[in-house]
C-alpha cells in the first residue's frame, strides 16, 4: 500500500447521551419539558456519530440541545462502566446496521 493510499477507517460504536427540548410533533409526554437519550450510534469517530444522530434527531421531529459522548465500548470499558448484554447487542445492532440507536429515553418534568 503506498502513503497516498488509506487505509478505509473502521466503524465503531459511540456511547451518547443527548438532551433534547420540546418541539411540536416530538412524541414526549404532555407536560414532559424535554428528555435525555441514551444513544448507540456508529461512525468512523465520535464526530461522525454525534453529526449523524443530530441529523437523525432532527428528521424525527425533535429538538437535540446537547450531545455528550461516553466513548467506544472498549473505552467504556476501561473506565470501568458496567455494560448489560442488552447494551452489548444494541451496540452491536448500531454497528451491524450502521444506525443510530435510542436505547433509552427518559423525559424531563419541572
Amino acid at each position: 500500500m503506498s502513503e497516498t493510499e488509506k487505509k478505509p477507517k473502521r466503524q465503531q460504536v459511540y456511547t451518547l447521551l443527548v438532551e433534547i427540548g420540546r418541539k411540536a410533533g416530538d412524541g414526549l409526554p404532555a407536560k414532559a419539558t424535554g428528555a435525555a437519550l441514551m444513544v448507540f450510534a456508529s461512525g468512523v469517530d465520535e464526530a461522525e456519530a454525534v453529526r449523524e444522530t443530530v441529523a437523525i434527531l432532527k428528521q424525527a421531529d425533535t429538538a437535540p440541545l446537547d450531545v455528550s459522548g461516553y466513548g467506544t465500548l472498549a473505552e467504556r470499558e476501561a473506565e470501568g462502566h458496567e455494560i448489560s448484554d442488552e447494551e452489548r447487542t444494541l451496540m452491536q445492532r448500531a454497528l451491524d446496521e450502521n444506525a443510530v440507536i435510542v436505547a433509552q429515553m427518559t423525559p424531563f418534568f419541572d
